[in-house]
């Protein structure tokens, strides 16, 4: 697992964000923001350590009916 990233590079992250998308945040936001970033890099890092055998094939794809 890497080193987690720094406040600093958190912060930089979500400046870019902000100007790709067009947003402007109140600095208010930036820690909650953060935290956020924190636990989805993290549950992330866990789906990629889980080893699959092989032979695992995809889920199906369902979709929901229409009722029209």
């Amino acid at each position: 697992m890497e080193d987690p990233l720094t406040n600093s590079e958190f912060d930089e992250v979500i400046a870019a964000g902000m100007r790709v998308l067009g947003l402007v945040i109140d600095d208010a936001w930036r820690p909650a923001i953060r935290a956020h970033l924190e636990v989805n890099l993290r549950l992330g890092e866990q789906v990629l350590e889980f080893a699959l055998a092989d032979e695992a094939e995809p889920a199906p794809v369902f979709e929901a009916a229409s009722n029209a």
